[in-house]
């Protein structure tokens, strides 16, 4: 078998690191050892390095430093055109940015914003509402931040919480979650109609590579922070969370207002199919002809027929 210090062993025995004591005392490799389903576990002990864990994934290993770092490179030029552009023109972009825990939607965003200005390209992630805020129409609090003119706005989570985290931790009513349903497409073809560019990104892993980097973030005390209460409740409500997935796509995805599915196992390869499916989306001057991947940036109808992941 072969092991190395990504491996569930090395998280199983070290009870602590460098005096940081394991998250929620141990929950995720508590789940590892004893709740993990058989073949998830597996894959996780036999893998080595940054071995891709997920069957289907179109490519047999992670993307090469030096490539990733030239592709990175090129994209950050184009989005610098890309802000210059929606700034001078008065454009309003707002960028959904959805997926698993752990898929990599905050590493994607920082990579996406790293240089462009802030000012002009805020993120919002918004925290749980507050008491007031549960009273008000659902989708109030988002319709306060979105883009003014010459403005890029990433929500990091949206008003698809609704559809699935929502949902599969019984934080809204069927009834509530139906509404939002019927009010979505209205909601988004007003966006639209008001002159808004909505791109809406799904981040998706499979079972195994989430739960390794939940490991890896259990066990490294810089990275300890990004675990959550929900995050540990949620690791064996992986067929509830499929199930939610398959709905909102089902009730949300459109020709006027469609997903893009990036397959996010290898992390390099999925910031940098962020990246160009945004860029692809607009013609601004100067720009350069730029595609995502399109067998990792897909249909969510493509993702449905993949094994494992969503």
């Amino acid at each position: 078998m072969a092991t190395n210090d990504r491996t569930a062993k090395g998280n199983k025995s070290a009870r602590s690191h460098n005096g940081f004591a394991k998250p929620f005392d141990g929950a995720v490799s508590r789940y590892f050892r004893k709740g993990a389903p058989k073949a998830v576990r597996q894959a996780i002990e036999r893998a080595g390095g940054d071995e891709i864990l997920t069957e289907g994934y179109p490519y047999p290993g992670p993307m090469s430093k030096s490539d990733y770092e030239a592709e990175y490179d090129a994209c950050q030029l184009e989005l610098a055109k890309l802000q210059r552009w929606v700034r001078d023109t008065g454009r309003r972009v707002a960028l959904v940015f959805e997926g698993r825990d752990a898929a990599g939607k905050g590493g994607a965003i920082r990579r996406l914003t790293e240089n462009l200005n802030p000012r002009q390209a805020p993120v919002v992630a918004l925290p749980a509402p507050s008491d007031t805020e549960r009273t008000e129409w659902y989708f109030q609090r988002y319709v306060a931040n979105l883009p003014s003119a010459g403005e890029i706005v990433i929500f990091d989570r949206s008003w698809y919480n609704r559809a699935v985290v929502e949902k599969v931790f019984g934080f809204c009513t069927d009834e509530e979650r139906a509404a939002f349903f019927e009010q979505l497409p209205y909601f988004e073809a007003m966006l639209r109609h008001d002159g808004i560019t909505l791109i809406k990104i799904w981040l998706a892993v499979g079972r195994a590579e989430q739960l390794r980097r939940f490991l890896d973030r259990e066990r490294d005390p810089l990275k300890q922070w990004k675990l959550s209460e929900i995050d540990v409740k949620g690791l064996a409500l992986w067929d509830e969370y499929t199930t939610a997935v398959g709905e909102m796509f089902e009730r949300s995805h459109s020709p006027g207002s469609p997903w893009t599915v990036i397959l996010a196992e290898d992390k390099r390869r999925a910031r940098i199919a962020v990246m160009r499916k945004v860029l692809e989306t607009f013609d601004y001057p100067g720009k350069k002809r730029v595609e995502a991947d399109p067998k990792i940036a897909i249909d969510p109808d493509v993702l449905a027929a993949l094994t494992g992941r969503a």
